[in-house]
């Protein structure tokens, strides 16, 4: 399993929408970003992502699973736009902050300090591991 960080303005798509879609999940579309689409390629189904709201918050909320690997954008005629699906597995107990991350020293290498614009981001395994024990949750989420 790899792990993933999916960012989101609260005002277009947020967490209780994404909790609002179930066991259905939702396409995560419009990304037109070749980087950011090219991660998505690289998704297998049952992978996990942290859900994180930018803008004002800037903290990552939630925990989604991948339900459908890489297809075309349903939201573009356009083929080089692909997405997955995901759905959401839980939310977390604490919100971890952009800030959270920034003063955690096991975080500087993050995708998400380094490169914060990209929509969507690999996350290594002790990143991972680092901020679910942040956000509360247990060993494995």
């Amino acid at each position: 399993m790899r792990y993933w960080l999916f960012k989101s303005e609260p005002g277009n798509w947020s967490w209780q929408d994404q909790l609002a879609k179930g066991d259905a999940g939702e396409e995560w579309d419009g990304v037109r970003n070749y980087q950011a689409r090219n991660f998505m390629r690289d998704m297998s189904l049952g992978d996990r992502g942290f859900f994180y709201h930018s803008q004002k918050e800037k903290a990552i909320v939630g925990i989604v699973e991948v339900i459908t690997e890489s297809h075309p954008d349903s939201t573009t005629d356009d083929p080089r736009w692909e997405c997955v699906d995901i759905k959401a597995v839980c939310s977390v107990k604490t919100p971890v902050t952009l800030d959270m991350i920034k003063a955690d020293p096991r975080l500087s290498g993050m995708a998400l300090v380094r490169s914060p614009r990209l929509s969507v981001q690999p996350v290594r395994p002790a990143e991972w591991a680092a901020i679910s024990e942040m956000a509360g949750l247990r060993p494995g989420s």
